[in-house]
């Protein structure tokens, strides 16, 4: 179950404090080139609140530690913290239990574990569809799983809107079908797809549905169970939490059917030369020291998005992304790419006689950080005749004024470039 931002439910509590939310934002309070600093770039990556940059510290000032194995105070304490992120997780996430979740660098390693534990099990002539949207980290590991067993990769296209067309899915899906692999919202265009119908189809052909994420949890409450996911990944630093920590949700029954994916300590019951046995799911899949204060940060940044109520986060950003639409479609040589009924608050946008790389180059002499280029979706770049864009992406700290500073910003790019 995904709840837009297109439709967020009547908030309960008065609008968010935006004074005070930027306050606990250290890094949004600075100057960039002698201008305050507009950041627009959280579908890159979202800054930190001092709430998980305190809880980072204290960890490594009070309770650093490796975890599970040691019996001393400082172990059972950095071992406790862990856990206790991942249960925060997954009553995040909706799971059905803390088991359920596995701790990973993000959610490229999500896919690749999917892909190398559970893609192993196929054949040649199986099937994997994914969609003409998808960020690079779930198309990548998919090519490589049909280059080494000679599976067979299926795509499904999207419209000029920037949609799915899920119109052509059901004949894509047949008795060899074994996994859909879709983003739940699109890094490029901002689509948020319907997952739970495609999980219907996908499940009724005997498929299994694995949910890109990363996009989708800084704005969307998410019910993995709900929407039918069997797999659903997300990193830790698109939801306001540290880089190097991210999840892999997988039902347990499948989770337990899996290979590990990498060897070494952690991930074993018993070893000897002759023959190793592995632990049960999380741990069969974090081999090695785990990023402890990496778990602490992101159960950090969890918290603080509860604190500030998720009804009131999608009211909030569901305003900017208006705001934004309407400012920028009466903007003279500026065209916004994706039209999607329902979308996350991305801005994607060619100028008219400028390259996306000049336009953010100029905007940063304006303290305005973007992103330009093809997002790590050349596929969704293709489909719309595009090498680059130039793409805004908001988050729940952002305000209006800023999407002012932005169009004031596009207009200098326009004067500067003589457009």
């Amino acid at each position: 179950m995904t709840r837009p931002l297109a439709a967020p439910r009547p908030p309960t509590r008065p609008p968010l404090d935006l004074d005070a939310v930027r306050a606990d934002f250290p890094c949004l309070d600075q100057e960039v080139h002698g201008q305050p600093l507009v950041y627009l770039d959280n579908a890159a990556t979202t800054q930190k609140p001092q709430a998980v940059i305190a809880a980072m510290a204290r960890y490594y000032a009070h309770d650093n530690a490796n975890v599970h194995r040691g019996v001393h105070a400082l172990a059972e304490r950095a071992t406790e913290a862990y856990e206790q992120a991942r249960a925060k997780v997954a009553h995040f996430l909706h799971a059905a239990e803390a088991a359920e979740i596995v701790f990973v660098r993000g959610t490229t390693e999500a896919i690749n574990l999917v892909a190398a534990s559970l893609g192993n099990r196929f054949t040649a002539g199986d099937e994997v569809v994914i969609t003409e949207m998808e960020h690079h980290s779930n198309i990548v590991p998919w090519q490589l799983l049909r280059d080494r067993l000679g599976i067979c990769l299926k795509v499904l296209p999207m419209d000029d809107q920037g949609c799915l067309r899920l119109d052509k899915l059901d004949a894509l899906l047949t008795e060899r079908t074994r996994l859909v692999a879709v983003v739940h919202g699109s890094n490029a265009l901002g689509t948020i797809n319907p997952v739970r119908e495609i999980a219907t189809r996908a499940h009724a052909a005997g498929a299994l549905l694995l949910v890109d994420g990363a996009q989708a949890v800084a704005h969307l409450e998410v019910d993995v169970h709900a929407m039918g996911a069997d797999f659903y990944a997300f990193s830790g630093h698109k939801v306001y939490g540290p880089m190097g920590i991210g999840c892999l949700y997988g039902r347990r029954e499948l989770l337990e059917q899996m290979a590990p994916y990498q060897g070494g300590g952690e991930m074993i019951r018993h070893v000897t030369f002759e023959e190793t046995t592995y632990a049960p799911p999380p741990a069969r899949f974090e081999a090695g020291t785990p990023n402890v204060a990496g778990a602490v940060g992101l159960a950090a940044a969890l918290d603080y998005l509860d604190s500030l109520g998720r009804e009131r986060i999608a009211a909030h950003e569901q305003d900017l992304l208006a705001y934004g639409l309407a400012q920028l479609a009466g903007l003279t040589g500026v065209r916004l790419i994706g039209n999607a009924p329902e979308r996350l608050g991305i801005l994607s946008m060619v100028i008219a006689g400028a390259h996306p790389h000049d336009v953010a180059t100029i905007l940063d002499r304006d303290g305005i950080a973007i992103r330009a280029g093809h997002h790590c979706a050349h596929p969704v770049m293709d489909h719309f005749h595009l090498p680059a864009t130039a793409r805004a992406s908001l988050a729940l700290y952002n305000r209006r004024a800023e999407i002012d500073r932005l169009v004031a910003g596009i207009h200098h790019v326009q004067e500067v470039l003589g457009r």
